[in-house]
C-alpha cells in the first residue's frame, strides 16, 4: 500500500504541474489577479492553479477508486466529498472572476459542508450530545475551516507551507489510527498535487490558487480531519491545523471586536502582519512550514502514547508554540524583507 500511495503522490504532482502549464495562458487573459491596497503582490499576477490542483485530485480519486474499489460503507462518503468539492471549485472560479454576493456564497458553502457531514456518521463529541446538534456543530466548524483556509491563502507559498505537512500527516499518521484507506488516499493525492502547484507558487509567485482552490482544499482536509477525529484522535485533528485555527479565528474576534466588516478583504491576519513588520514572504512560510513539522509531531505523539495526560500536555504546547510565532510575527523590525 505504501507504494501505491508513493506512485498517487507522484502521479498527481505531475498531472497537477501538467494542467498548470496548460491552463496558465487561459488564467493569464481570464484571471489575473490586479494589486489593490489589501493584496501582499505588487503586480498583476494569474489566479486559478486550483483549477489543477482539484482537478488532479479528483482525477486521482476517480481512475483510484475505479481500479482499486471503494468499501460500500465509506462509497457516499467519499462522493460527497468529491462532488462537494467540485461545486466550491466551482463557486470559487466565478467568484475569482466575478465577484459573488456573500450570502450567495455563504449558502452554497453551508450546503456543500453538511453533505459531507452528514453522509459521513462520524461522531466526534461525548455520547450524551444529541447527534443532531452534533451535526449542527460540525457543520458551522467545517463551514469556518473552509473560509479560514479561503482567508489564509494570502501570500506565497503559504498554503503550501500549511497543507502539505498537514495531509502529508494524515498520509502518514492515518495509518496508525486506523482512518479508511481511501481517507489516505486523497491525502496523499492532494499532498502530491499541492508540492505539484508549489513550483509556480514559489515567492514571487507567478500563480495563485484562487478561490477555485483554496475553497475545495479547506472541505476536503476538513473531511479528513473529521475522519481523524472519528478515530478517536481529536488531539491530533486539532494540532495539525492549529496555527490556521488559531491565526485566523483570533483575527476574526479582533476584527469582530472592533466592529469590521468581517467578509470584506483585510491585511490584518498575523502572516499579513509579519510582512508588514520586516519578514521576507519566504521567511513567513518557512516558519509557518516549521511550526507545522512540529505540530505534526505532537499529533503523532498523541497516537503513540493515547493518555489523557500526554493528549493534554500535546495540546498545551502546541498552542504556546503556535501563540509563540503568532507573537514573532505581529512584532516589528526583527527581519529585513527580501
Amino acid at each position: 500500500m505504501f507504494l501505491v500511495l508513493v506512485a498517487v503522490l507522484i502521479g498527481t504532482a505531475l498531472l497537477s504541474a501538467f494542467l498548470i502549464a496548460v491552463l496558465k495562458p487561459v488564467l493569464v487573459r481570464y484571471a489575473l489577479a490586479r494589486p489593490n491596497a489589501r493584496s501582499s503582490h505588487k503586480v498583476p499576477t494569474p489566479q486559478g492553479g486550483g483549477i489543477a490542483v482539484v482537478g488532479a485530485v479528483l482525477t486521482a480519486m476517480a481512475v483510484g477508486f475505479a481500479l482499486i474499489g471503494v468499501p460500500d460503507k465509506f462509497l457516499q462518503s467519499i462522493l460527497a466529498a468529491a462532488c462537494a468539492s467540485l461545486v466550491l471549485a466551482i463557486v470559487g472560479a466565478i467568484d475569482d472572476i466575478r465577484p459573488l454576493p456573500a450570502g450567495l456564497r455563504l449558502v452554497l458553502q453551508i450546503a456543500a459542508v453538511a453533505a459531507v457531514v452528514l453522509t459521513t456518521g462520524i461522531r466526534v463529541l461525548p455520547e450524551w450530545v444529541p447527534p443532531v446538534v452534533e451535526q449542527v456543530v460540525l457543520i458551522l466548524g467545517g463551514v469556518w475551516f473552509v473560509n479560514l483556509v479561503n482567508f489564509m491563502d494570502g501570500l506565497d507559498w503559504i498554503t503550501v507551507a500549511e497543507m502539505v505537512p498537514v495531509v502529508g500527516a494524515i498520509a502518514i499518521l492515518g495509518f496508525g489510527a486506523r482512518m479508511p484507506l481511501p481517507v489516505i488516499f486523497v491525502a496523499s493525492a492532494l499532498c502530491g498535487a499541492l508540492l505539484g502547484f508549489a513550483p509556480f507558487n514559489k515567492p514571487v509567485a507567478r500563480l495563485f490558487l484562487g478561490d477555485v482552490g483554496s475553497l475545495p482544499i479547506g472541505l476536503l482536509v476538513g473531511w479528513m480531519l473529521l475522519h481523524l477525529a472519528g478515530t478517536g484522535a481529536v488531539a491530533a485533528a486539532i494540532l495539525l491545523p492549529l496555527y490556521y485555527l488559531m491565526d485566523a479565528t483570533i483575527t476574526l474576534l479582533r476584527r469582530l471586536a472592533r466592529r469590521e466588516k468581517v467578509w470584506e478583504a483585510h491585511r490584518s491576519h498575523f502572516y499579513q502582519q509579519a510582512t508588514n513588520n520586516g519578514f521576507s514572504v519566504m521567511s513567513v512560510s518557512a516558519h509557518v512550514f516549521g511550526l507545522n513539522l512540529v505540530l505534526a509531531g505532537l499529533a503523532a505523539m498523541t497516537l503513540v502514547w493515547p493518555s489523557g495526560a500526554v493528549q493534554i500536555a500535546a495540546l498545551a504546547l502546541g498552542t504556546v508554540l503556535v501563540g509563540l510565532v503568532l507573537r514573532r510575527f505581529s512584532q516589528p523590525g526583527l527581519e529585513v524583507s527580501r
